[in-house]
């Protein structure tokens, strides 16, 4: 089998974390670069799932909290910290 380079650019901080990574696991970068190109051939893609991060339940359920609070003109609102605290210590 005939080989040929592979040259990529990437943060030498995500480089040097991923080698120490490869490092404990008996691997060196090549190994590993090998392994991902090797899986996505069999698996036809990308060997892991690529999605698009977005809020899981509790974080939208706050963020729409946080909108319906936000537009209902009954909340009392605070313009500084010092409003804010002056309330909290009425409590």
């Amino acid at each position: 089998m005939a080989t040929t380079n592979l040259n990529i650019r990437t943060d030498k901080e995500i480089k040097d974390q991923a080698e120490r990574i490869f490092l404990e696991l008996g691997l060196n970068k090549t190994t590993a670069i090998n392994i991902f190109l090797r899986t996505t051939i069999r698996e036809n893609g990308i060997p892991f799932a690529l999605k698009l991060d977005g809020p899981n339940e509790i974080t939208a359920a706050a963020i729409e909290e946080g909108r319906r609070i936000a537009s209902d003109s009954s909340v009392k609102g605070y313009n500084t910290i010092d409003e804010l605290k002056a309330a909290m210590e009425e409590v």
